[in-house]
């Protein structure tokens, strides 16, 4: 995401409308078929590149319900609550790749939104100010992204360019025997080598209930509620950087935030509305910081 969008049309990149090739596109049309009634297949899952109390914290701005679990070696997972995408008709694609960029615009570590419904599933990465990349695969297994995107995709996160770039490339290859499921599986094989283990029963091509039940029962599982504005504007000061590149993260957060905020409050979207809000919060708390040592220093 750039510094500052001013008319924000595609939820990938707001900063750039002519954009019309991504997978992400909410112009493009969509079936409804995995989006409605308690039994359909959409499901989603966030993987932040961060231990349990750090995403925590940061989980919690969000105002989304959402249960916390380990996920491997310095990773962990978050699986939603609530389905925005089954009560309000917006797409689960969209909704996760929202909430993806508001947990990495104001982190230090990537998020990786893995999503699924009965017509697609696909990934996307998310990485601070960075666009979000993603790739696709129609129900049947077709891929239906670039492969840039998956170049990009293994080099944000750290993956072997030669070794784990081979398996990733056989994901986007035809493959008649391998649907949607197997190459969200074969994705998280690839990522076992930079440390990802999801917990048992937490896989691609559940249905939300199920990804729940399967949280609910692990010991070592955290609920992250919305813990109130002044408990957040607390922690977001005691985490402030000072000096003039905060300053200037700070602003370039309030151009970024502020079009993208009235962009998503106008197309109703849960995931891009929490975004923008969470970015003008950031640059709002960091330029009152600033203004305050200001203050004090005069």
């Amino acid at each position: 995401m750039s510094s500052g969008p001013s008319s924000p049309s595609d939820p990938s990149n707001p900063s750039d409308p002519s954009n019309r090739s991504n997978p992400f596109d909410s112009s493009r049309p969509f079936s409804r078929s995995g989006l409605s009634g308690a039994s359909a297949p959409a499901g989603a899952l966030l993987l932040c590149r961060a231990g349990a109390d750090s995403v925590e914290t940061v989980a919690q701005l969000l105002r989304e319900r959402m249960m916390l679990l380990p996920a491997g070696d310095e990773w962990s997972v978050l699986v939603p609550e609530g389905t925005p995408w089954l009560d309000g008709g917006e797409p689960v694609d969209r909704v996760l790749t929202g909430w993806a960029t508001a947990l990495a615009v104001g982190s230090p570590w990537p998020v990786l939104a893995l999503w699924w419904d009965a017509d697609r599933s696909g990934c996307t990465l998310a990485s601070g100010f960075r666009r979000a990349v993603g790739y696709v695969w129609l129900a049947n297994g077709t891929a239906a992204g670039e492969d840039e995107a998956m170049r990009t995709l293994a080099a944000r996160l750290g993956l072997d360019p030669v070794l784990d770039m081979q398996a990733l490339d056989t994901l986007t290859r035809p493959d008649p025997h391998a649907d949607a499921r197997a190459r969200m599986r074969g994705l998280l094989a690839v990522l076992t080598r930079v440390g990802v283990a999801l917990p048992p029963g937490l896989g691609p091509g559940e249905p939300a209930d199920r990804l729940r039940k399967a949280a609910r029962t692990r010991a070592d599982v955290r609920h992250v509620e919305w813990s109130g504005w002044r408990e957040a504007v607390r922690a977001e000061f005691d985490a402030a950087e000072h000096g003039p590149l905060s300053r200037a993260l700070a602003g370039a957060q309030l151009a970024t935030g502020v079009p993208l905020l009235l962009w998503s409050l106008g197309r109703r979207s849960h995931g891009w509305t929490a975004a923008g809000a969470l970015l003008v919060m950031y640059g709002v708390l960091g330029l009152a910081q600033e203004c305050e040592r200001g203050r004090g220093a005069a």
